[in-house]
């Protein structure tokens, strides 16, 4: 009989009101387990529980809960190769992206490990004769994390780590697709020095536990990444009762590829950009702006790489990119492929299901060439292993390209202008701007985060979480005369 994987319940592990089975979108035929469905009788009992032990959480003292992060991002890192085998057999990412995955999600554990020695605060004179000021961060209190499938252990644990960090209570809703990865990081927290029910998994479908989690009046912070609707479904339940929230959402990413670019390192960078995690990921580089100049050798280059890539099974030694996630994400990104058919853009190669040794989602790479900005193949986030080539007769006609979009995540140059590069830093409309680098790929102790439909709320990672996680509470002292 196949073990039932429980959700953690007020400090308890539980079984649901039923389960979802979990298989390896590389191999079918894998089971990874069933995994139990939170009621909503559990997700109240774990707010309840978490009021309670986040009160207590955030009387610990500073060096005892860096000793908790510390020893979560430390097994983390030991165990990347453990956990990121399974992160990438039920996600479908290439092993040596899912061990990367696991790793990077230990470092943001001790990065905010170090951050909980690191609270300090302001003081002021006040303008009033013998009355001192001081300004200090305090915790939100109970935080819902809502996380998505494509990183599923390094988003929660970006949102998860800071949450302790700042003495929070966290209840986490992961993306029902990966579960399996979920439970492995929620069984490493229990098993910390931390209070029963300060940390919580309630898996379940986003219409239902994860809907009321967000309508729940005992939820102080709600921190999101996935879709533009969903994010705004959100973002309106949420407002209801004045909940602080923070979203990451949609993405429409722009390569911008020069006349003066170093040829091969641009097309580097755009297979990578554009087919790492195949392509599911908010900053894959969807769109490859490419000047007029460079164009047709760099259309050239980038299509035969894209035709060389090795699509199998995650676990196979020389994969370079593994299947999509399941069978409607296939579904949806062959229609898009129909879509830019019909819209008129060329499909250079790739953009078909496969068939291998194993029965799974598996979709060859795909280039769409003489496309316009315009189309909605270029509009709209397609989150698949599709890229399209615009061409461009100048830099402006590059970044006008770039900036004309409803998203605003990250963009990139490829060029070897100091001045080129320095405009376009200063000039594209994005939250993160890459000069001769991927526009996939960020560090943990700096901001990261988008405009427009891309994000709302405070930025996410570094020292800039603490304005999500915490709130603010400046003290008048008066100490009276000597």
């Amino acid at each position: 009989m196949t073990e039932i994987h429980k959700n953690l319940i007020a400090g308890e592990w539980q079984i649901g009101e039923s389960e979802i089975e979990n298989r390896n979108p590389s191999d079918l035929s894998d089971l990874i387990g069933l995994f139990a469905q939170a009621s909503s009788d559990q997700l109240d009992a774990t707010l309840a529980q978490a009021r309670i032990a986040q009160v207590e959480w955030a009387a610990y003292g500073m060096e005892r809960k860096q000793a908790v992060l510390m020893a979560i991002g430390n097994e983390l890192m030991a165990r990347a190769e453990e956990l990121g085998t399974l992160l990438s057999r039920e996600e479908g990412k290439p092993l040596a992206e899912g061990k990367g995955e696991v790793y990077r999600a230990g470092q943001f554990f001790t990065y905010y490990a170090a951050e909980c020695l690191r609270q300090l605060g302001e003081n002021a004179d006040s303008v009033r004769a013998g009355v001192e000021i001081d300004v200090r961060r305090e915790p939100v209190g109970t935080v819902a994390i809502i996380s998505p499938w494509n990183f599923p252990t390094a988003t929660a644990s970006w949102k998860i780590a800071p949450a302790l960090c700042y003495g929070n209570a966290v209840v986490w809703k992961p993306a029902n697709i990966t579960p399996a990865s979920a439970v492995a990081l929620a069984e490493i927290i229990n098993r910390q020095d931390i209070p029963k029910g300060l940390f919580s998994l309630v898996m379940g479908a986003g219409r239902s536990v994860g809907q009321r989690l967000v309508e729940s009046a005992d939820i102080d912070a709600v921190s999101f990444t996935g879709s533009v609707p969903v994010g705004k479904s959100i973002a309106a339940a949420a407002i209801q009762n004045l909940t602080k929230v923070q979203m990451e959402m949609g993405s429409k990413n722009a390569l911008a590829v020069m006349d003066d670019a170093d040829l091969d390192l641009a097309v580097t960078l755009a297979l990578g950009g554009a087919f790492g995690g195949t392509g599911q990921k908010c900053t894959a580089s969807s769109r490859l702006v490419v000047h007029e100049g460079i164009h047709d050798v760099f259309v050239e280059k980038l299509v035969a790489g894209a035709q060389a890539m090795k699509v199998g099974h995650a676990l196979e030694t020389g994969t370079q990119m593994g299947p999509v996630v399941s069978e409607q994400q296939l579904d949806e990104n062959l229609s898009y492929v129909a879509l830019g058919k019909s819209e008129g853009a060329e499909l250079a190669c790739g953009g078909q299901r496969l068939n291998m040794p194993t029965e799974g989602y598996y979709m060859s790479p795909g280039v769409f060439l003489n496309t316009s900005n315009d189309m909605r193949i270029n509009r709209e986030e397609m989150f698949a292993p599709l890229t399209s080539v615009i061409k461009v007769g100048s830099y402006d006609e590059a970044l006008a390209v770039v900036n004309d979009t409803n998203f605003g995540l990250t963009s990139g140059i490829v060029t070897k202008s100091l001045a080129r590069a320095t405009h376009f830093r200063r000039n594209a409309r994005t939250g993160v701007v890459t000069i001769n680098l991927p526009t996939a790929g960020t560090d943990y102790h700096v901001p990261f985060g988008g405009r427009g439909d891309s994000s709302y709320g405070s930025r996410e990672q570094g020292k800039a979480a603490a304005e999500f996680y915490t709130t603010v509470k400046t003290a008048y002292i008066s100490a009276g005369s000597v």
